[in-house]
């Protein structure tokens, strides 16, 4: 599997290899470069709030927070590749300190947030309380 190297400047959300290389080979399956993976948070869920990742081809808002990530790729070292993840003001409140990460288990394969803000967490792993 290739490196990872991680450039976050300002941010208070952590990515993981496992996420980050899994939202570049969902871009390499599109064929479109110019996806990033919108991580947000709305209400609902047995919980309260409600995690959702869904990917975006539009510009970053200017008050957005971007992640951005060099991957080196599978078929060369030399080669890189950038994968952003963008957070909105209001998601990034009650996503500060949390880890974005990707599993694939018997359970199935999911991207999980490991939320230390979350007081409460519901058993699927996809809705929290604050």
């Amino acid at each position: 599997m290739s490196e990872l190297k991680q450039n976050v400047s300002q941010s208070k959300v952590t990515v993981t290899h496992a996420a980050a290389y899994k939202v570049w080979s969902l871009i390499q399956e599109e064929g479109n470069s110019q996806l990033k993976l919108r991580v947000f948070i709305t209400g609902g869920g047995c919980s309260g709030f409600q995690y959702g990742f869904t990917f975006d081809e539009e510009d970053p808002k200017e008050d957005d927070t971007v992640i951005r990530y060099t991957l080196s790729t599978p078929e060369s070292e030399t080669e890189t590749s950038e994968v952003l993840f963008v957070i909105d003001p209001m998601s990034l409140i009650y996503l500060t300190g949390a880890e974005i990460d990707y599993k694939s288990d018997l359970s199935g394969e999911q991207f999980i947030i490991r939320n230390p803000n979350a007081k409460t967490t519901c058993g699927c792993g996809s809705s929290f309380s604050a």
